[in-house]
């Protein structure tokens, strides 16, 4: 029987995931609530709250036995706090979550980026599992990153680290590898290609509502070789790999995980294609035993780095090289 349990919840632009999880990191339930994100802080908290209670009762479990949770968020984060500086897709600016949460929440309380907690899921329980030094790359929406260094999650000197969508990528224009990779932006380029292409081509997306494109939509369409979809995604892959070729002059990474729903969508083809890419940017020999892999946990990613970062960073934890002790952290903003 487990002697303590953690709680990972991912809070997304559309949906909220909340996983429990026992003392050895097994899932032992998990529940999902829309974000609802214009109901603001209160609305959105609100259902993280109907989230982690559905979970816990799922799992039969005293909250009392609760050791600790982490919540992602898809923002920049005050470090060593429960701030939430800015999270665009949310409309959130200087948010502190933690006085929104029920007061009977004894148990201590930790909010990182949400991309960073899918890396770390993926460094402690999935396609990089035993290695130190990791990145991650999620592709969807957006593109978000994070790293591991010497095994430990690097979030920088002001907690902005791993952010590799906004990576410029040209220069003159100020292009940054989101505005070419990302879902959002390729739909928004897939609309100027269309304005100039062929009846033909505009004959097959007539009807489509580009803004509401899903990852697997455009990916049935570049199976059909659609040269809309092929031109989109054949240039996230060069951009992704030149900017993964880059980094891995850069950091040396041991494995870099691509993961997010465009990769998920895409399937393995495309992982190829960019670490193809990657390795032409590499230095000689910097690439030599680098794994690029597909992330191996989807939709649980987050929770799972949520829950697993949440028990690494109890009170009496030790605490990150270069980062604040995390006994303090955690006791000070403990709701």
């Amino acid at each position: 029987m487990s002697t303590g349990y953690w709680l990972g919840v991912d809070l997304g632009g559309t949906k909220i995931l909340a996983g429990l999880f026992d003392d050895d990191l097994k899932l032992l339930a998990r529940a999902k609530q829309p974000t609802s994100a214009g109901g603001g802080p209160t609305g959105v908290v609100a259902n993280i709250v109907k989230a982690v209670d559905e979970a816990v009762r799922a799992a039969d479990v005293d909250p009392n036995k609760i050791r600790g949770m982490c919540i992602g968020v898809p923002g920049q984060i005050e470090l060593g706090t429960t701030r939430v500086k800015f999270a665009p897709n949310l409309d959130w600016r200087d948010v502190d979550v933690k006085p929104l949460l029920p007061a009977s929440w004894q148990w201590p309380l930790v909010v990182e980026n949400d991309v960073r907690m899918g890396t770390y899921g993926e460094f402690a329980h999935g396609a990089a599992k035993g290695a130190r030094n990791v990145l991650g790359v999620f592709v969807g929406t957006g593109v978000g990153g994070g790293m591991i260094l010497n095994g430990e999650l690097f979030t920088g000197f002001n907690g902005n680290a791993g952010e590799i969508g906004h990576l410029i990528v040209h220069w003159r224009r100020g292009t940054e590898l989101e505005g070419i990779a990302g879902r959002k932006y390729m739909m928004k380029r897939a609309k100027e290609i269309l304005d100039d292409a062929p009846k033909r081509v505009r004959k097959e997306w007539k009807g489509v509502d580009l803004s509401g494109v899903r990852s697997s939509q455009l990916a049935e369409y570049y199976q059909k070789d659609d040269p809309v979809a092929v031109q989109l995604v054949d240039d996230a892959a060069r951009a992704l790999g030149a900017a993964l070729g880059g980094l891995v002059n850069f950091i040396s990474p041991q494995v870099i995980v691509v993961g997010g729903g465009v990769t998920g969508a895409l399937g393995d083809t495309f992982i190829e294609r960019i670490w193809e890419i990657a390795q032409r940017y590499a230095l000689p020999g910097a690439a030599t035993g680098v794994k690029c892999v597909s992330a191996q946990l989807g939709d649980d990613s987050g929770i799972v780095g949520c829950a697993a970062y949440a028990k690494a960073h109890q009170p009496g934890a030790e605490p990150a090289p270069g980062q604040p002790d995390s006994t303090e952290v955690v006791q000070r903003e403990a709701i």
